[in-house]
């Protein structure tokens, strides 16, 4: 049965941001196309073109990446409160099934790899035991599940974004009160894809029950070394990791204002980070990158495994067509 997944609920709040970029380690074609959908509410404003130009950029970056040869339809609107929301389709696959096709669905990376090693063959997920995991559709998709991953030609996901409190461009006068478009489209396009907030079933109330299926990252999600978190505490250590805690790559957001499932803002911010800023702008990273690797992607830029010292660089600005519809 397919699941609706409200992806983010808070995505970002005040805190700092910074605009990192993970270094090209092997190359691929980029084949994965987000065909966008824009609501009146977004057609009928007068900054229509502005807005659209943001979004279709901030598509364009993430299409840079990622080499699936998918398609995924994202229904764009505006919304009153908050920043951005997502609200995405899922699926069930079995927790052996996942694992099997990450290592025969996908060209394995060193990550994948890495990954892989420390994923264990097994009937149950090893987080909490349950057999399956829950997937978004484009995810599914990514893995060669398209049966799971097809939504019929409909909606894989609805973003809103409140454009009140968004700076539309990164040109011209920056608001220093509001908060970047292109940094809160790519978070909640992040979400629709499988990482951040749905990619955990980690909620503010608490754990769902025990045996229901865990979600992607939630594979990755570790306090120390062969040691797993799952849970919601405040005081718990949580970071993400593709080799069973012996690397730390960055904190899970434990603060349950913001998404379980991204990251905790620290030191060198991030475009996933649960807690944003207004006034600065910022862009996918190594670990947004890493992350969607290991999940099931296939990434033009890949970076290396557990490296500390990645190269910053510019976002691959290829410009891909892709079919666009107005409601």
């Amino acid at each position: 049965m397919l699941a609706l997944f409200i992806a983010v609920r808070h995505p970002f709040h005040p805190l700092a941001v910074l605009s990192f970029f993970a270094a090209c380690c092997s190359s691929a074609n980029a084949d994965i196309l987000i065909n966008p959908t824009f609501e009146s509410s977004i057609t009928s404003n007068p900054n229509a073109a502005t807005i659209e130009a943001g979004i279709d950029q901030a598509i364009s970056n993430i299409e840079s990446f990622i080499a699936n040869p998918i398609t995924v339809r994202i229904e764009f609107g505006s919304m009153n409160t908050g920043l951005g929301q997502s609200s995405t389709l899922t699926n069930d696959l079995s927790y052996s099934q996942y694992r099997s096709d990450l290592a025969n669905n996908q060209i394995l990376s060193s990550n994948d790899s890495l990954a892989l090693a420390f994923l264990p063959v097994a009937s149950t997920n090893p987080v909490n035991g349950n057999a399956e995991v829950v997937l978004t559709l484009p995810n599914l998709s990514a893995i060669g599940q398209t049966a799971l991953g097809n939504n019929g030609g409909g909606f894989d996901s609805t973003i809103s974004l409140n454009l009140s409190d968004l700076n539309l461009s990164r040109t011209g006068p920056q608001d220093s009160t509001k908060y970047d478009l292109q940094a809160v489209t790519t978070h909640e396009i992040d979400e629709v894809l499988g990482i951040g907030g749905a990619g955990s079933i980690l909620s503010a109330s608490g754990p769902t029950v025990p045996t229901d299926p865990v979600g992607s990252m939630d594979l990755f999600r570790f306090a120390s070394s062969g040691a797993r978190s799952f849970t919601t505490s405040a005081t718990a250590t949580a970071y993400f990791s593709i080799n069973s805690g012996a690397t730390k790559l960055t904190n899970f957001n434990q603060n349950g204002s913001g998404d379980f499932g991204d990251w905790a803002t620290g030191p060198t911010p991030q475009v996933q980070d649960a807690f944003g800023t207004p006034g600065v702008d910022v862009n996918l990273g190594p670990n947004e990158l890493t992350a969607l690797d290991v999940i099931g992607y296939n990434l033009v830029a890949v970076p290396e495994p557990g490296s500390g010292t990645l190269l910053v660089s510019g976002l691959l600005a290829i410009g891909i067509l892709r079919c666009r519809r107005k409601v």
